[in-house]
């Protein structure tokens, strides 16, 4: 059996968070395990509240499900607490994959990191990351600079991976233009991923992302194939988004695979 484990926040809108990476795990044919850091009051509109776990039950989850498991790859997303961060970055294991998607801020605009913990993520948990995932604004706070480009982009992610990171896919999704770019940085050098830029926002795309380069990884994809794969996924994804009314439209991992055309 094929496991990756996310370890993030409950999205109770199913939008994004621990939702988003079990439905895009089981739509790439990878069994999910779940470490749920925090537990959040929100819908595609609006975060009405957050709570996060204490770090103890963190690490009883995390040490759960490793000691049952094979597991493949790691993706993180809310960690929502500078302890939080501790207790994951001391209970990884060596030698597996990690994706770091380094969730700060909602869509909506709610914190969902503590300002103190943005000095333990880039010290503790961003070394430990095979590939970590910010988008521009998170890309913008850890390499201390202003992105407009996709070669301000390029500089962002060698910065980023100067912290210790192994790759950095920045995402270009709040960059204007006709097309949707991601750049990613690794030891090979810079590559860039093209594709549709839809004309509506999207809910839960960045968790989406970063679940399916982990599940990847898992399924045996080196960074680079495991990226591409990942970038492809996520734009099926996002063409097939649900509605919701009122609010903005969901990412869909499993849209195509489970509501095909029926003309």
């Amino acid at each position: 059996m094929i496991a990756a484990c996310s370890i993030a926040g409950s999205d109770s809108g199913g939008g994004a968070g621990i939702q988003a990476d079990l439905k895009t795990f089981t739509a790439i044919g990878v069994f999910g395990l779940t470490v749920i850091t925090a537990v959040t009051a929100q819908n595609t509109r609006e975060v009405r509240g957050s709570w996060t776990l204490p770090a103890e039950a963190v690490a009883a989850q995390l040490a759960a499900v490793r000691d049952d498991f094979a597991i493949g790859a790691f993706k993180t997303g809310m960690l929502g607490t500078a302890a939080i961060i501790r207790t994951v970055a001391e209970s990884l294991p060596a030698g597996v994959p990690v994706v770091v998607d380094p969730v700060m801020v909602s869509t909506s605009g709610h914190r969902l990191l503590a300002g103190d913990a943005v000095a333990d993520l880039v010290g503790l948990l961003i070394p430990r990351a095979e590939i970590v995932t910010p988008n521009i604004p998170e890309a913008e706070v850890l390499a201390g600079m202003r992105i407009a480009s996709p070669e301000d982009m390029a500089e962002a992610g060698r910065r980023i991976r100067d912290l210790g990171a192994g790759a950095v896919v920045v995402k270009g999704g709040h960059l204007a233009g006709e097309r949707a770019v991601d750049v990613l940085v690794d030891a090979a050098g810079v590559r860039q991923f093209s594709g549709r830029m839809y004309p509506y926002s999207v809910h839960g795309s960045g968790c989406c992302f970063a679940a399916a380069l982990a599940a990847y990884r898992a399924r045996g994809l080196g960074v680079r194939e495991a990226a591409a794969a990942a970038r492809a996924f996520v734009e099926a994804a996002i063409a097939s988004a649900a509605g919701a009314p009122g609010g903005s439209r969901i990412v869909n991992p499993g849209g195509t695979l489970l509501y095909p055309d029926t003309g």
